[in-house]
C-alpha cells in the first residue's frame, strides 16, 4: 500500500499552520487556498501544530485529489477513539484523500506527558482495534525505536526539523516499502545575514525541546551549534534558503538521502502577511 500512497502524494508537499485555522472567517481562503495548491501540482497539505481530523474536512470538502493530513495530531489531545470516529467519518464522505499524522508532541506543552513510546504503542494497538488502517497512518518519527514504529505499525515517517543525514539514517531504519517524508523549512531569500535572522526567529522555539535538541546531538551537532540561536551550520541543515536553483538543490538533497515525498513549510519573515500564496506559486514554478 506504501507504493499506491507515494504515488498519490507524489514529491511535493506543502506543510502549514495557517491552512488549519478554525476561524470561520477565514475557511473561504483556506478552501481557495487549498484549491489553488491542488491546481499548482502538490500532492498533499500537511496541516502543521497541533492539527486534527476535524481541521482538515474543509479543505477535503473543497478539493478532489490532495490528500491531507496532520502533521501532526498529538495523541494526548485526543483519545484512540476520538481519532478512529473522525477518520472514519472522513473515510465515508472521501474515501481516501486523509491522512492521519500522529506524534507525541512534548512534554512542556503537554501536561498528560507520560512514559511516550508506551503511550504511542498502545494509541496504535487502539487504532488497530477500532479498525484504522496502518496504511493511512504516519508517525513523527525521530528516534530508532519510533522509526521502528513507523515501519511495522504505520504507512512511514513524517519527520520534523531534520537534515538529509537524518534522512538517510530514517530511510535505511524503514527500509524500502514505507513512506518517508520530512518536513523542510523553506527561506526564498538570497541573502545569507536575512535568511538566517528569519531562520533564526523559527528555530528558537524548537532549541527548548528536548525532543529535537536531542535528535541533533544524536546526529553530529554540538551543545555549541544548539547556542545562541543555532549555529550557521545547524540552520543551513535545517533550513533550505537562497535562490530558486539553491533552494531547489536543497530540496534534491532530501530525495537524494532517500526521501518520497517532501513537505514544504515556506517562512517569509512576516507572521502578520497570512497564508504565503505568491511563495508557493514560486515553489511550484521552481519544482516544475
Amino acid at each position: 500500500m506504501s507504493s499506491a500512497l507515494k504515488e498519490t502524494i507524489g514529491r511535493y508537499g506543502i506543510w502549514s499552520v495557517g491552512l488549519r485555522s478554525e476561524e470561520p472567517s477565514l475557511r473561504a481562503e483556506l478552501t481557495e487556498a487549498a484549491a489553488e495548491l491542488e491546481q499548482l501540482g502538490y500532492g498533499a497539505v500537511w496541516l502543521g501544530g497541533s492539527s486534527s481530523v476535524a481541521n482538515a474536512v474543509p479543505l477535503v470538502e473543497a478539493t478532489t485529489r490532495i490528500a491531507v493530513g496532520t502533521s501532526i495530531q498529538s495523541i494526548w489531545q485526543y483519545t484512540a477513539a476520538e481519532s478512529a470516529a473522525g477518520f472514519a467519518e472522513l473515510e465515508a464522505a472521501h474515501a481516501g484523500r486523509f491522512l492521519l499524522g500522529l506524534g507525541v508532541a512534548h512534554a512542556k506543552n503537554t501536561v498528560e506527558y507520560s512514559r511516550p513510546y508506551s503511550a504511542m504503542v498502545a494509541y496504535l494497538k487502539a487504532l488497530d482495534e477500532a479498525g484504522v488502517p496502518a496504511e493511512r497512518r504516519l508517525l513523527a518519527a525521530l528516534g530508532p525505536k519510533t522509526l521502528e514504529l513507523a515501519r511495522d505499525h504505520a504507512a512511514g515517517s513524517i519527520p520534523y526539523l531534520v537534515t538529509p543525514e537524518h534522512t538517510a539514517k530514517a530511510r535505511a531504519a524503514l527500509g524500502e516499502t514505507p513512506l518517508l517524508a520530512p518536513e523542510l523549512k523553506v527561506i526564498l531569500e538570497a541573502d545569507p545575514t536575512r535568511a538566517r535572522a528569519v531562520a533564526r526567529e523559527t528555530l528558537a522555539m524548537y532549541l527548548v525541546l528536548p525532543n529535537y535538541t536531542n535528535n541533533f546531538l544524536r546526529n553530529g551537532f554540538t551543545e555549541a551549534d544548539l547556542a545562541d540561536g543555532g549555529s550557521d551550520r545547524l540552520v543551513d541543515a535545517v533550513f533550505a534558503w537562497g535562490d530558486e536553483a539553491s533552494v531547489r538543490t536543497r530540496i534534491d538533497d532530501f530525495l537524494a538521502a532517500g526521501a518520497d515525498h517532501v513537505a514544504l513549510q515556506l517562512l517569509d519573515g512576516d507572521s502578520r502577511a497570512g497564508l504565503p500564496r505568491e511563495g508557493w506559486r514560486r515553489l511550484a514554478a521552481l519544482l516544475g
